[in-house]
């Protein structure tokens, strides 16, 4: 059951009396049908309150004017569902004794119910009179039922439309906390981030012990690693709450340059991982230098996370006049296929990683930039070992 202390009367009173043919639907039931009130009533199992009203018996009920919903007919006809059609009430079997008619002073009644879609219900359309009325015909009902029908369709466009408008009032409110959210992220955070980094190389120069070095270094990995951390969630944040990811054309650098150059990057954070290359790079392509440096990266540090110690990692690299094709290989477990599916989702991270660290975003960026290119990655996993792969056609 609906609760009355949730509902916006006022509104839904609107919604009525915006319905342009409404005032004209009351005058029309009143001329056919003789009947000097009719109306349209909100109702629930606590309220009974007018939204549009046509008078002309002095019945004294304005829009917005409340009656006991207990002392109305509607009330029953909330719980039915049913039409309830009274020509003469001093001769009608089962109202004549009715305590609405004798509470109101009338002898003639009409009311049909207001049904919104999923079978809500809305209200009454209803008409009264202090003398009876021939209501008895078949196309006074069908008059009120279609009338009823149009009302509900307005109030279901309109209901429609309020939810269109609060929907967009959301999309800009998650506009601006988008936007806030990227600006803490690439700026509040990362200057600190910046301040830590360059404070960790400088106790490098000074004359330390090796547990100072150590810890030197490790104020220096981990600054990395949170900043790798921040520039996937900006990248999310961008893709998913913005316009998807950027490329830059024009970023500079060659495919023969910033391969190896990532290759070199993560040596230095993992001496103790193997990375064999085979880089044949015969034809650079367009595309955004820094950004498949990313995937690359990001391809890369999984493989050397998650393949078996003390096995090398090999990575293929060729371009020709009809595509750029990179793949990674570590020996390790299957990853089992359920987990494949899901490999490229956000926030999905794999059983086998051993540390917990990540947010799981790495490989989702790596197939958008992928995506972004034209291209595609995929992944090959096998008993023995596991592929990652990039194909983009060269354009």
């Amino acid at each position: 059951m609906e609760d009355s202390l949730s509902i916006d009367f006022n509104q839904d009173i609107e919604s009525v009396s915006k319905i342009a043919e409404v005032n004209s639907i009351l005058d029309v039931i009143c001329k056919i049908t003789g009947m000097g009130f009719a109306a349209v009533a909100r109702v629930t199992k606590e309220r009974w309150i007018t939204c549009v009203v046509l008078d002309k018996i002095n019945f004294g009920l304005k829009p917005g004017d409340e009656l006991r919903v207990e002392s109305t007919i509607c009330y029953e006809i909330e719980n039915a569902r049913e039409p309830v059609v009274i020509s003469y009430v001093a001769k009608d079997a089962k109202y004549s004794n009715h305590h609405t008619p004798k509470e109101y002073g009338f002898q003639s009644y009409i009311s049909v119910p207001i049904i919104l879609n999923d079978d809500y219900f809305f209200g009454t359309l209803c008409a009264i009179d202090p003398a009876p009325a021939n209501l008895d015909k078949s196309e006074i009902l069908a008059m009120f039922k279609l009338y009823a029908n149009m009302i509900a369709f307005h109030l279901n466009t309109a209901r429609k439309l309020i939810a269109t408008e609060n929907s967009l009032k959301e999309e800009k409110e998650t506009a601006v906390l988008r936007d806030q959210f990227i600006a803490i992220l690439g700026h509040d955070l990362r200057n600190p981030l910046g301040a830590i980094r360059n404070s960790g190389q400088l106790l490098k120069r000074l004359n330390l012990d090796e547990r100072g070095k150590k810890l030197a270094n490790i104020i220096i990995d981990s600054s990395f690693r949170i900043n790798g951390l921040i520039e996937n969630v900006l990248d999310f944040a961008r893709g998913r709450l913005g316009d998807g990811i950027t490329l830059n054309f024009n970023s500079g650098g060659t495919l023969e340059a910033s391969l190896p150059q990532v290759i070199t990057e993560l040596r230095m954070l993992s001496p103790e991982k193997e990375i064999i290359a085979d880089l044949s790079i015969q034809t650079e392509i367009s595309c955004d230098h820094k950004r498949i440096a990313q995937l690359f990266s990001n391809i890369l540090g999984n493989a050397m996370s998650y393949g078996t110690p003390g096995t090398p990692i090999v990575v293929k690299a060729i371009s020709n006049q009809h595509e750029f094709q990179l793949d990674v290989y570590n020996e390790g477990q299957k990853i089992p296929e359920a987990k494949q599916q899901k490999l490229f989702l956000p926030f999905h991270r794999g059983a086998a990683n051993r540390n917990g660290e990540g947010l799981g975003l790495g490989l989702y960026i790596s197939a958008e930039i992928a995506k972004a290119h034209g291209g595609n990655l995929t992944v090959d996993s096998t008993e023995e070992r596991t592929c990652f792969s990039l194909h983009i056609p060269c354009q």
